[in-house]
């Protein structure tokens, strides 16, 4: 079973340490994608995986061999960068057999391995072009093409759409979903900021923050039930809305204050020590609805209306957050700078985090 297994990966560029500690498991045919701000050591991680970084401590195996000193020709990976590396001399054919030629694979196994990977991707039809002659999308996509030729038991991906402009993005991202439904078998991992690519790819998210895993699990898992803050904040878009509390009383479910001195019950369990603590409480934008009664969470001052079409996102002020408040509503609504609103929630879609970040669950 050919599956990736990091026990206790570190990695220092001298006294800076970069990584601390990354254990994960990714078995045979999984998708994961590493996701996190820019620093985190997710494309560092990925390179240490291909082996073009040196591992500083840890164990890296590969189909259950330890590859810490194998170099990447022989850890039986194939790797699509941000940028495209095609030769520009070459045509597409040429382009995806390259590797196979150096190998010196038969003629006939690179013919059929590169017109197997042009259907695959819809690249039949170009085999014979330059790649000036292709649009971003399918440049990238012969790109891929490449890496499926050489067989390899783990695909790394890198960014891959990073330059791809938004129509482009959407096609490739939907090619390489065609990808992982075609070639079930195949290990893939994936490093990218965008949290549609995360969300839609991926079996599993590994969220990194500061060179450690914060949290790992399947897309609706992190968006549902973050562990702390920081995936919270950084699993969805626009953010999980953050608001200062103080808890009131604890028990089976617990009342917090918000900084108006508003009670807000909120169906989480909380310990008798928690009593008089201040605490985070969250609501995601789009489980915020407008009120019509008297049972709301908040008001406030809209600050800001951006009428979307499909959507209305509505910047609330006035919460004492470090930042505006935003619902996201569906719909064209009725709203003008100014207005002052009432918005309530689904209770079982709230979410209450300690003074260290961490969740209550409920």
């Amino acid at each position: 079973m050919t599956g990736v297994v990091l026990k206790d990966i570190r990695k220092s560029y001298g006294q800076v340490k970069v990584l601390h500690g990354i254990d994960l498991d990714i078995a045979q045919g999984e998708f994961v994608v590493f996701v996190g701000p820019s620093g985190c050591g997710k494309s560092t991680l990925l390179r240490m995986i291909s082996g073009l970084e040196t591992i500083t401590g840890g164990e890296m195996l590969i189909d259950g061999q330890v590859v810490n000193d194998v170099p990447p020709s022989r850890r039986g990976i194939a790797m699509v960068f941000q940028s495209y590396a095609l030769y520009p001399h070459m045509t597409v054919y040429d382009n995806m057999a390259f590797g196979m030629r150096i190998a010196k694979e038969s003629k006939e196994e690179i013919d059929r391995r590169v017109r197997a990977a042009a259907d695959i991707l819809q690249l039949t039809p170009y085999l014979d072009r330059l790649p000036k002659a292709l649009s971003g999308g399918q440049r990238q996509r012969v790109a891929i093409g490449r890496a499926i030729c050489r067989d390899p038991k783990v695909f790394l991906f890198d960014e891959p759409l990073s330059n791809l402009d938004a129509a482009l993005r959407v096609a490739t991202r939907i090619e390489i979903a065609r990808l992982k439904e075609q070639m079930p078998d195949t290990t893939m991992i994936y490093v990218t900021h965008d949290q549609v690519e995360a969300m839609t790819l991926a079996d599993r998210i590994v969220v990194l923050s500061a060179g450690r895993i914060e949290q790992v699990g399947p897309p609706l898992e992190l968006y549902e039930r973050p562990k702390n803050l920081f995936v919270a904040r950084f699993i969805g878009s626009p953010a999980m809305n953050i608001m200062p509390v103080t808890v009131k009383e604890t028990g089976a479910v617990t009342t917090v204050s918000l900084v108006d001195g508003k009670s807000v019950i909120v169906p989480i369990s909380t310990e008798t020590g928690a009593n008089g603590k201040s605490a985070s409480f969250g609501v995601r934008p789009e489980d915020l609805t407008i009120a019509t009664g008297e049972d709301y969470l908040f008001e406030g001052k809209v600050s800001i209306v951006e009428a979307l079409g499909e959507v209305t996102l509505l910047y609330i002020e006035g919460l004492s957050a470090k930042e505006p408040i935003i619902a996201k509503l569906p719909g064209i609504i009725d709203v003008k700078r100014g207005d002052t609103m009432r918005f309530s929630a689904d209770r079982q879609k709230l979410h209450l985090f300690d003074a260290d970040g961490q969740t209550y669950r409920r």
